[in-house]
């Protein structure tokens, strides 16, 4: 068997075979892979450190006097003991929460700065930012996954819903990441809290972040199921087999092979 060499493919002709070809992208690179997990594995981990640091106080108010912003019904509170919230809770009490909280917070905050930066310097971020050109197209992509619409032709990797989506995630990973300053040294960056409203106003907002983070996350799974086996395979290896926007022209890294 044979190869020949291009810039961008290597051709493999198949001997006394019909010619059939299949083409795959490399799309992510071993950087955007290694921070992708590190960062999906960190969020997990500080989702689970947090509630059980949240179930020590379950409270946005001062602790004395106690003020709670929401009232449940005696019996009916969501957080009390043995309910399924403690239930996905990590480190066992307050203590063990904040060990794992305040170890994977610099592996979350680590990641995140090399996967920005490379986006910068690569000029990757072109791809995945969320730029005003992209809010037509938005509509039509939320016809197609919640009412079953038919599919915009895609002209990139992501679509504008995908862009949107991941924009809004850096961004509440960066509140997320800002808001945790504050809680983790309120003296020291009581400047940043006091941006945020105070120190009780800047656990609200990241409750909240925590909140919509799972919310993206929930939807970032259903999209790679809808969307096939070889997008998470992408994740893995780097290489997508038979991209449809490749069809429209869009750079890549190809291999082909007859």
């Amino acid at each position: 068997m044979s190869k020949r060499v291009t810039e961008n493919a290597v051709d493999f002709p198949a001997s006394g075979e019909p010619s059939r070809r299949v083409v795959a992208v490399y799309e992510q690179p071993v950087v955007i892979r290694w921070t992708h997990w590190l960062i999906a594995l960190a969020t997990f981990v500080l989702i689970g450190s947090g509630l059980q640091i949240f179930l020590a106080f379950p409270s946005f108010g001062p602790k004395i006097p106690q003020l709670n912003l929401v009232h449940f019904p005696q019996g009916f509170h969501p957080l009390a003991a043995g309910s399924w919230i403690h239930q996905l809770s990590l480190g066992g009490w307050l203590a063990g929460g904040e060990m794992w909280h305040f170890t994977f917070m610099w592996i979350f905050a680590g990641s995140g700065l090399v996967y920005l930066v490379y986006h910068a310097i690569s000029g990757r971020y072109k791809a995945t930012l969320f730029v005003p050109k992209d809010v037509p197209g938005v509509w039509p992509m939320v016809k197609h996954y919640f009412f079953l619409r038919r599919r915009p032709p895609l002209a990139q990797q992501y679509n504008p819903l995908q862009k949107l989506a991941y924009t809004v995630a850096v961004a509440l990973g960066i509140i997320a990441l800002l808001s945790g300053l504050v809680l983790f040294n309120p003296v020291q960056f009581s400047w940043l809290a006091a941006i945020m409203g105070g120190f009780h106003y800047a656990r609200i907002w990241h409750f909240s972040v925590m909140c919509a983070l799972v919310l993206f996350i929930v939807g970032h799974v259903i999209m790679v199921a809808i969307h096939g086996w070889s997008n998470f395979m992408s994740m893995l290896t780097g290489w997508k087999k038979s991209p449809e926007y490749v069809a429209a022209g869009i750079e890549g890294k190809q291999i082909e092979r007859g």
